[in-house]
């Protein structure tokens, strides 16, 4: 359990934000903003290389992806219509290590894809959970309980969500978290990272108590977070999804997202580097 406090640090460039750090091993420019595209690219290259990391990935406006291309980044996966239903959002990775950039288990991810694909016109219509249970928003009184069932269910992830205290103060800002109470305790929790300026929120952080996985306790979260997103004027949904969760890609095609693309070897999540699968949704 060494590893589970271990976190990535988030660092501002002008207007840009950047989370890196050794676990995933990588720089991930999370938002330009109004930075010069130019001048960031020179701050990751030179970052990257006092750091080590083994790989750059950038989510940005597809109109800026020109610089980032000709210094040797490509296009992943890309959010059409992501910035206040108008700019594509791509996710560019660079790679500074050849085996870095080399796709692990191709043939399971893509055995994923064509799974959580062939549900996509499944619509979950009797989705039902657990007697007794009810889906609700959880406020700072639930951190401490909220920490622990993460703790319980990721050895390492990239941001802190083990930590009571981060939690708390995402809350404060533009994340909102959503849980399953059953008998007094929550029993799955999700967070809906919200982006009011763009429209646009990010559904992540899902942890199922072990013990009652199996009973789609995510999907009840997804349908119950879109229908709370629509009512705050968010305009597109979208995850960055484990590739090689079967059940977490189901999910997320069954609610209508689309695939976007893969990011390959981009995250330390449950004490490993793994795959990722974009998957976005227009809710309006």
């Amino acid at each position: 359990m060494a590893n589970m406090m271990i976190t990535d640090h988030i660092k501002k460039f002008g207007d840009a934000v950047i989370q890196h750090g050794p676990l995933s091993n990588r720089i991930y420019l999370m938002h330009l903003g109004e930075a010069n595209p130019e001048e960031i690219i020179v701050f990751l290259n030179k970052m990257a290389s006092q750091q080590g990391y083994t790989k750059i990935i950038a989510k940005i406006r597809k109109k800026h992806s020109a610089a980032f291309i000709r210094q040797g980044y490509r296009i992943e996966a890309a959010i059409p219509l992501f910035y206040q239903l108008h700019d594509e959002a791509v996710f560019l990775g660079k790679y500074l290590s050849p085996e870095r950039s080399k796709l692990q288990q191709s043939a399971q991810i893509v055995a994923i894809l064509q799974l959580a694909h062939s549900y996509a016109s499944q619509q979950a219509a009797l989705l039902s959970l657990p007697e007794g249970a009810h889906i609700r928003e959880c406020v700072p009184g639930d951190v401490e309980e909220m920490s622990a069932l993460y703790r319980s269910v990721f050895t390492t992830y990239p941001f802190p969500i083990h930590d009571s205290d981060y939690i708390g103060e995402t809350m404060r800002i533009n994340t909102r978290y959503f849980g399953v109470e059953l008998s007094g305790r929550l029993i799955a929790i999700a967070s809906a990272e919200m982006s009011p300026a763009y429209q646009n929120v990010e559904m992540t952080d899902f942890a199922t108590d072990p013990a009652w996985r199996g009973h789609r306790l995510a999907l009840c979260l997804l349908k119950q977070m879109e229908q709370e997103m629509i009512l705050s004027n968010i305009r597109t949904a979208y995850t960055i999804a484990r590739a090689l969760s079967p059940s977490m890609n189901i999910s997320f095609s069954q609610r209508g997202y689309h695939y976007g693309g893969t990011l390959p070897n981009n995250t330390n999540i449950a004490g490993q580097i793994e795959s990722m699968n974009i998957w976005y949704k227009h809710l309006l």
